[in-house]
């Protein structure tokens, strides 16, 4: 973890989201991409943090259009979600 309180305190409100499907999204979202964001690019995260988790899941989804401020390069880059890791065990496809 990194020292910085700054970045602590983002790492945590990533991760705790109150649900764990945002969590796995906004918090992977962070632990993927953080150490190559401008201080734009965490402005930007700090006013994602601050929306509801369902409407940073159906942006990031792409089921509903995302907030105009919050459009742009980072939303494209969040809602490629390559950044999602599955526990073990929650994987059921083909089986």
């Amino acid at each position: 973890m990194d020292a910085d309180p700054y970045l602590r305190k983002l790492h945590f409100r990533a991760h705790h989201r109150g649900t764990r499907e945002a969590d796995a999204m906004v918090g992977g979202f962070f632990d993927q991409y953080h150490t190559q964001w401008s201080e734009a690019d965490f402005a930007w995260f700090e006013m994602l943090l601050e929306e509801q988790d369902v409407d940073i899941m159906a942006w990031a989804l792409k089921t509903a259009q995302p907030d105009p401020a919050l459009a742009g390069p980072m939303m494209d880059q969040l809602q490629r979600l390559d950044f999602i890791t599955l526990p073990e065990g929650l994987n059921t496809a083909g089986k």
